[in-house]
């Protein structure tokens, strides 16, 4: 019996079906990832050495740019390395049992590796870089987390939470000389948003909801 179709033809429908397939999958995790908050929001992540924000930050008032090297030029803020750490615990509780990881990963040369807070879906584009150069302040994703005696997650970072922001720019924003402050700074007046609005070029906000700012 002839062939029905040409296997030009037959591969033409394969590679549709094929295409349409991941399409929906793409679609179906999107849709997920839009409606529902995550559910680890304001529960702590384990970590290989229970690090302290609160102790670090809030009562030693470590900045930080100290651990979070490549904020400020990077898209991705930096972890702290094993020699960061050493550079105070090389002398401060050498003897401590929870330091064990760390002093392991000297004697080994391997990097200590720290589980993810903030784990953005691989199809959205965030970089760090340009947020803290345009006047938005750590808190603004991150919270209180010089109050933290374990890091968690206090925002959603679903779509509809980056967009609020992303139409609402000029809200979100403060001085750079304040931006690592772990302060909640007073509201500023219209005027000083005017002047930041324009210093940063946030003049419309269209671009910054455009898909492809996020999604590249």
């Amino acid at each position: 019996m002839a062939q029905a179709f040409s296997q030009s033809t037959v591969f033409a429908i394969k590679l549709f079906s094929m295409t349409a397939l991941v399409l929906v999958i793409a679609a179906i995790t999107a849709a997920r990832w839009y409606a529902e908050p995550d559910a680890k929001v304001h529960e702590p992540v384990e970590q290989p050495i229970p690090f302290s924000h609160k102790h670090h930050v809030g009562d030693d008032g470590i900045d930080c740019r100290y651990c979070h090297t490549s904020v400020e030029k990077s898209a991705f803020a930096g972890m702290p390395s094993t020699q960061i750490c050493l550079t105070c615990h090389s002398q401060l509780f050498t003897d401590s049992p929870v330091l064990a990881p760390l002093h392991a990963s000297m004697d080994s040369n391997t990097p200590i590796r720290w589980n993810r807070v903030h784990d953005l879906p691989d199809f959205v584009y965030f970089d760090h870089s340009i947020h803290v150069n345009k006047g938005v302040a750590c808190i603004e994703c991150h919270g209180r987390i010089d109050e933290m005696p374990l890091t968690a997650r206090v925002a959603s970072l679903d779509m509809q939470w980056c967009l609020q922001c992303h139409r609402t720019a000029p809200q979100h924003i403060r001085p750079l000389a304040d931006v690592f402050s772990m302060t909640n700074t007073p509201p500023l007046s219209q005027q000083e948003i005017g002047q930041l609005n324009r210093l940063f070029h946030l003049q419309g906000t269209r671009r910054l909801t455009d898909c492809s700012t996020c999604h590249r």
